[in-house]
């Protein structure tokens, strides 16, 4: 039996406003969700490579802590200004961006990492080819001398402090000193002085050891003429606008994480790391840091930088 006018009318306007006030609902669930936080990784070498490696322990991360990351390869001189943004949750740099972004962005220390011999930490060294005579630090005068990048720890800072403050000022007493340009610039100038294209390196020494366990090259074909002392590597990092509660347990699942440790990727399950090149995490304390800290401010380079 059809209803009445007036109760047909009330009858509609009752189902609208149930139909509006789900609508709300089902909208407000799906705004309420929690978007994939990002993991700022820093390039090494090139955005597919960083991928590759870091993609299985981002998915380690999601599993243990229950918060969707994403991740987000960065290059290195991009990183610094994307995390003032408030882009990143979490960050994977070296130690000197870990310096400049708790300088300039209040970055937590969450973990560093461990890969070779010395553990967490790493240090430089200026090489020569055996065959070049040069067997002291006064003996790169006048030398041609290729650096890494400018911001890497162990590839340009500790070894241009290194020279300074053994009296040797690379603007003034070097025959000349470059940057090897794209990507592998550690690789390009290691080869670069075994094959003849420069006299003198800064290598890190993790490269060194790698490149000499892979067979690239032989520790017979090099002279160390000085190395620097050890300083932490690769750091990750926490956003202050990451909940605590969460950089507790990235902490944690990173500190627990063992070489047997897997993650389902495409199919398949991969070592996480294994697949990064890391040999584990260790909890380290913000004053680990302070030697890179007196080293960028003796060379006027950031976050310290007078102009």
């Amino acid at each position: 039996m059809p209803l009445p006018g007036s109760q047909q009318f009330f009858y509609r306007c009752a189902l609208a406003i149930c139909v509006v006030v789900l609508a709300s609902l089902v909208t407000g669930c799906r705004d309420s969700r929690q978007k994939p936080l990002a993991i700022g990784l820093m390039i090494c070498n090139s955005r597919e490579e960083t991928l590759q490696r870091f993609l299985p322990l981002v998915r380690y991360l999601s599993e243990k802590t229950g918060v969707e990351f994403t991740a987000v390869p960065v290059d290195t001189h991009e990183f610094v200004q994307r995390f003032k943004t408030g882009e990143f949750a979490l960050t994977h740099t070296n130690s000197l961006l870990y310096v400049i972004m708790k300088e300039q962005g209040n970055l937590s220390l969450v973990a560093g990492e461990k890969r070779g011999s010395f553990g967490s930490r790493t240090g430089g060294a200026l090489i020569a080819r055996k065959e070049s005579g040069l067997r002291a630090l006064a003996d790169i005068r006048g030398k041609r001398l290729a650096f890494g990048p400018m911001l890497a720890p162990t590839g340009y800072l500790a070894e241009y402090d290194l020279l300074v403050r053994s009296g040797i000022d690379p603007e003034q007493d070097l025959g000349s000193y470059t940057i090897p340009s794209g990507t592998f610039k550690h690789e390009k100038l290691i080869y670069g002085v075994l094959f003849g294209q420069y006299d003198v390196a800064a290598a890190p020494l993790l490269d060194l050891e790698i490149m000499t366990r892979e067979g690239k090259i032989s520790a017979d074909d090099f002279v160390i003429l000085a190395r620097t002392d050890l300083i932490p590597y690769c750091t990750v990092g926490a956003s202050p606008s990451l909940a605590p509660a969460t950089v507790a347990k990235v902490r944690a699942a990173l500190l627990e994480l063992t070489p047997a440790g897997t993650v389902a990727i495409d199919g398949e399950r991969l070592k996480v790391l294994k697949a990064a090149w890391v040999d584990g995490y260790e909890e380290l304390r913000d004053s680990d840091y302070d030697p890179i800290r007196e080293m960028a401010r003796r060379l006027n380079m950031p976050p310290y930088q007078i102009y």
